[in-house]
This record gives C-alpha cells, sequence and structure tokens, in this order.
C-alpha cells in the first residue's frame, strides 16, 4: 500500500452518512462548530484582510467637512464635528482598518468642543492651521502645523479655537480595537472650559520636552507623558538624516528614505500604548523599499506629492491626502520632487501579542523575514 493509500478516505455506508448528518445537526444545535470545516478560514496561510486598500483625498475631505461646520454644530451629544473615513472592505462601520479610527476634525472660529474622556487612545496631527489649543487634564496644548499632539485613554480633553478662521486636523483611535474586545468607556466633562489659557508652551512640554533629559521626580506613565511633539524638531531629526546619509554615514532607513518613530520619553517605547506614530521624509527622486507588516496603517501625506502603491492599487498622491493598507498589504512610495508623510499604526498591540511579521523587498530585489 502507498502512502496516498494509507490516507485514502472510504465513502461512508448509508448509515454512517445519517449518523455523520445528526453529528453536524447536534453540533449546530448545541451552537458548536468542527474545526475541520473551517480551518481555511480560521488559520490563513497569510492574512486575508476584509479591510481593502483606500485613499482619501484631501481636496474632498475638507471641503466636506467645512460643510459640516456651517450645518453641524458642536456640543452635547455628538460632541465633536468629526468625520471618520470608512473602508468600503469593511462595510456598516467607520473603521478606516479593523484596529484603526481615522476621520477629519473640523473647529470654526472660536468655537469650543467641550470636555469628555474615554478608554479609547487618540492623538491629533495638524497638516495646516494654527490657533487652536487642546487642554488635555487641564494642561493647554497649542495645536500647529506638523505637530503631533496626544489624548492618551482616560484623559480628559477639550478644544477651543482662539482665531476668526477655521481649523481642521487629523484625529487617530483605536475605536475599532476597543470595541471589539468590549473595553470601552467613556464620560463627559464640564460644559464649560477648564481654562482658556493659551501658553506657547504646556506644562507637560516643559517638564518632559528636553531631549534626552528625564525628569527624576516624575513617574513613568502607560503612555506618553508628553502630549506635544513640535514639527520643528520632527524636521530636524529628519533633515539631519538625509544630512548624514550625504557625507556617507548610517541612519536612514532606505536610500533616500529618512524615518522617525514618536516615543515615550519616559520608557523609550512607542508615545502610545496601542498606535505607533512615525514620520517619513523621502528626497527628490527616492523610492522606499517595499514593506509589508502584520497589522495595519493609515498614512498622510504631510508635504510634498508621489506616488503611493498597496498591493496592486497606485494612487498619485499629494498634500493631505491619506490611505490605508490593510494587514500584509505590500506598500511602496515613490517621489520626484520629494515627499513628507504621517503613519500611524496597529505595531504595538501587534508586538505586545507576539504577532509581529515584517517582510521588507528592497530596491535591488533582496528580500529577508523576520518575526
Amino acid at each position: 500500500m502507498t502512502s496516498t493509500d494509507a490516507h485514502a478516505v472510504a465513502e461512508p455506508t448509508v448509515e454512517e452518512a445519517a449518523a455523520l448528518e445528526q453529528l453536524y445537526a447536534d453540533f449546530a444545535a448545541a451552537d458548536m462548530a468542527p474545526l475541520w470545516t473551517q480551518r481555511a478560514g480560521l488559520m490563513p496561510e497569510t492574512p486575508q484582510p476584509a479591510a481593502v486598500p483606500m485613499l482619501w483625498r484631501w481636496s474632498t475631505l475638507y471641503p466636506l467637512a467645512a460643510r459640516s461646520g456651517e450645518l453641524v454644530p458642536v456640543g452635547r451629544g455628538g460632541e465633536r464635528r468629526a468625520i471618520a473615513l470608512a473602508n468600503p472592505g469593511l462595510p456598516g462601520t467607520a473603521y478606516a482598518t479593523p484596529t484603526l479610527w481615522a476621520a477629519i476634525q473640523y473647529l470654526g472660529p472660536r468655537e469650543e468642543a467641550p470636555a469628555h474622556r474615554h478608554a479609547q487612545t487618540a492623538f491629533r496631527f495638524v497638516v495646516e492651521g494654527e490657533g487652536v489649543w487642546t487642554n488635555v487634564a487641564g494642561d493647554p496644548v497649542a495645536m500647529r502645523r506638523g505637530d503631533l499632539l496626544l489624548t492618551p485613554g482616560m484623559h480628559f480633553h477639550e478644544h477651543h479655537n482662539t482665531t476668526d478662521h477655521p481649523m481642521a486636523w487629523v484625529d487617530g483611535l483605536d475605536i475599532p480595537l476597543v470595541r471589539q474586545l468590549d473595553a470601552g468607556f467613556f464620560e463627559f466633562g464640564p460644559d464649560e472650559l477648564g481654562t482658556r489659557a493659551t501658553p506657547a508652551a504646556s506644562r507637560n512640554e516643559r517638564l518632559w520636552g528636553h531631549p534626552g533629559l528625564r525628569p527624576i521626580g516624575a513617574p513613568p506613565a502607560p503612555a506618553s507623558p508628553l502630549m506635544a511633539y513640535r514639527w520643528e524638531h520632527t524636521d530636524a531629526a529628519l533633515a539631519a538624516q538625509l544630512e548624514l546619509e550625504r557625507e556617507g554615514h548610517p541612519g536612514v532607513v532606505s536610500p533616500g528614505h529618512a524615518a522617525v518613530r514618536f516615543s515615550n520619553p519616559a520608557t523609550g517605547g512607542d508615545a502610545l500604548s496601542t498606535i505607533r506614530c512615525e514620520m517619513h521624509r523621502l528626497a527628490a527622486g527616492a523610492r522606499s523599499a517595499t514593506r509589508r507588516v502584520a497589522g495595519s496603517a493609515v498614512w498622510q501625506v504631510f508635504s510634498g506629492s508621489g506616488v503611493v502603491t498597496v498591493g496592486t492599487q497606485r494612487y498619485e498622491v499629494a498634500t493631505g491626502d491619506l490611505f490605508a493598507v490593510p494587514s500584509w498589504a505590500p506598500v511602496t512610495i515613490t517621489t520626484n520632487e520629494g515627499l513628507d508623510a504621517f503613519r500611524f499604526g496597529d505595531d504595538p498591540v501587534f508586538e505586545a501579542l507576539g504577532l509581529a511579521r515584517t517582510a521588507v523587498h528592497n530596491t535591488q530585489a533582496d528580500e529577508q523575514e523576520h518575526a
């Protein structure tokens, strides 16, 4: 008998077939399901995301947000004038990916968004404008172009626009993840602003915003105690990487591609416990390595233009445009004039669970994988 014959399965008898049919009926009646009928769907050879590559253009998003500013008030109930980016591969949801929520938030002249707090982790990234302050746990933090502003979970936060001009920014949260885990909590704060102060530097920046210097008297926290990562520091770090590359020194992630990760100054880990935030800069004429990761991400072009390939989709992108990268989808960025882009992803969650995996295919056609 050959090995093939040894694994051959005889046709069931009429009695056996009837017994098997009854077994499956009894499984269903007992709210059970056998693995052997579902293994391929439950444990695929590679991730099979329901989310699809998607591009949202700033030229479409901003006018729609402005129209909502004319028609939809900000106040108790709705709380925020935030319009979520809904991935068409996840119908019935307002999710950019299965773990990430992204929205454009619009605050009109002199408007105030009242305080609330929630278990979900949040950040704000500003593509253009200034004049809005976000008060996080009573600490007023200025919002300006290129800044990353954090709101860790269960921190009361409120916003107010001090100018006669509207301002819009991108919100990122882990709403889908928290909902899937049934870990959501929400609480209203006071109706009136806790403070209308507008300092150039918040208290958390004055304490934690000094590179390489940790205040000994301040205890560590699960998320970064620094609520504002200023553009001037990000810009300088990216510029220095490319300068060092031109001088023949290491530092870039691939030729012409500089990148930084926003970190918790108390621990050196990610700035947020469930969301990784990065800034990338591609020099004029550069092409990134093709990278795929287990886990999803959303990118926003901060300046410049280029071409992004996500899976089989090719997008020409410009300032403000956002695109979603599903789990294990290869992504490549090329640019003629140069491009800066902000990325946020669920990497910390995958790493904490031991599920992180990355594959890199560089421009010389080498490929490497590591867990």
